[in-house]
């Protein structure tokens, strides 16, 4: 299994008794106390702090735990982004929220510049090479590279990590991402409708929008974010009078986190079509992202490649005026997630994830299959066409997991190796003499 940083045994961890919470209110005098949560449902890389955790129920059982004389009760809030957390949280209206790195920085500015600080207390989904983030063009464009972007319309959520895997890729393909291309400011909906009708040439966004449109072939990958090698992530923020308030409830949340998070490494499929029924997300694309060996990894622990990331993420924040210097090292603030987890917390701080491996869903399976080569999985594939729910190959070059059918297969030999974009295949037939791309039907029939 690819999510094993949080061992099983923190179930067990999970049930010890936390110390009485902080507050105006005195145990014992029976008040109820709201705590509030917002969270966004379908930027499933947040799940373990949102979706999932609330469909499990894990949070409220540990606030029923606390046995501290108060009756507790929970206010999930769901968004679209993560801009609207922010704002209700300095607002003082939302305690708890989870959002993506670069609204994580404005989350941590504006509550600054408001004098109501928030720190980064915790990690929900990551992957160490960017792969969260795709550009996607339509399934007809002519476009192939980053090159071809060069004066054309792309969509993107301004401030959000995908404007920023933007930015970067524009400017290694030596396009200037501000007079280059004519970036269109649009919320995830709204640029995959302008994709659709051909008012966007591309759309630059984050999981789970790229895999969605592609699943539902109304786009294709043209640029895949783990080229970058820049980690990106999801994180979970408190407000900080809330955290000294009543650090026993934010500790119970990041223990009901970590119980959450060890449900989706014991039942990927499952987590999947939980996840799904909540948010009408084909569990298909849930999958390519949170399954076994999915896109992102899950664990709490804030670990250092990931702050480093963060603190590269400001100066992309600041070209953009969105944002002036942020102090990432104050934001941050392990200490609760620390305690919640407990001696287990230095071993996830080191752990790595697993290589991705090719993975099928059969139709009307409880588990997966997986291989150890795609051109196994092709061959599996093509003796069962028709009980495939879905096929999941990894990248040959930046190990990003795609769907098989939607990838670009390169055929290098006895080797069928497949790319989640057109440039990064070329590439590779560009230094391997002989390889070349062949279409999927061909790959399927080369494999069987």
């Amino acid at each position: 299994m690819k999510h094993k940083p949080v061992a099983a045994t923190l179930l067990l961890l999970s049930l010890l008794p936390l110390t009485a919470c902080g507050g105006s209110a005195q145990a014992g005098d029976g008040s109820t106390v709201t705590v509030t949560v917002g969270y966004q449902s379908k930027t499933i890389n947040t799940v373990t702090a949102g979706t999932l955790l609330r469909s499990l129920g894990y949070f409220e059982k540990q606030l029923n735990a606390l046995h501290d004389g108060h009756t507790y009760k929970v206010d999930w809030q769901d968004y679209a982004t993560g801009a609207p957390i922010t704002a209700q949280m300095t607002a003082g209206k939302i305690d708890i929220g989870s959002m993506g790195d670069f609204p994580l920085l404005i989350n941590a500015a504006r509550g600054k510049q408001l004098g109501k600080p928030t720190h980064l207390v915790s990690v929900t989904g990551y992957n160490l090479r960017g792969g969260l983030n795709t550009i996607v063009t339509a399934p007809d464009s002519k476009l192939t590279s980053l090159t071809d972007l060069k004066g054309k319309k792309v969509s993107t959520s301004i401030g959000s990590a995908a404007d920023g895997t933007l930015v970067r890729a524009l400017q290694q393909a030596g396009i200037d991402p501000d007079k280059g291309v004519e970036k269109l400011n649009q919320q995830p909906a709204v640029g995959a409708s302008a994709l659709s009708a051909g008012s966007a040439d591309a759309l630059s966004q984050f999981v789970a929008w790229p895999g969605l449109l592609v699943f539902q072939g109304k786009a294709k990958a043209l640029y895949d974010g783990a080229e970058l090698d820049l980690p990106t992530f999801h994180g979970v923020t408190a407000r900080e009078d809330f955290a000294k308030k009543r650090p026993a409830v934010l500790e119970a949340f990041l223990k009901a986190q970590a119980e959450a998070t060890a449900y989706l490494d014991d039942h990927p499929v499952t987590a999947a079509e939980k996840v799904a029924s909540a948010t009408g997300l084909p569990a298909e694309v849930v999958y390519l992202y949170n399954g076994a060996h999915g896109i992102s990894t899950f664990d709490p622990a804030v670990k250092p490649q990931l702050v480093d990331a963060l603190k590269k993420d400001v100066s992309v924040l600041k070209a953009a005026k969105l944002t002036g210097d942020v102090d990432v090292d104050a934001f941050v603030d392990d200490q609760y997630v620390k305690k919640a987890l407990g001696s287990s917390y230095a071993k996830q701080l080191t752990a790595t994830p697993a290589p991705a491996a090719s993975e099928v869903w059969p139709k009307d399976a409880e588990k997966t299959r997986t291989f150890e080569t795609p051109a196994e999985l092709l061959a599996y594939v093509a003796q069962h066409k028709d009980g495939i729910r879905a096929a999941y190959v990894p990248d040959a070059t930046t190990g990003t997991l795609w769907f098989a059918d939607k990838a670009v297969w390169v055929a290098d030999g006895k080797d069928l190796l497949p790319f989640v974009a057109p440039e990064t295949a070329q590439a590779y037939v560009g230094t391997h003499g002989g390889a070349r791309v062949v279409p999927y039907a061909e790959a399927l029939e080369r494999a069987s």
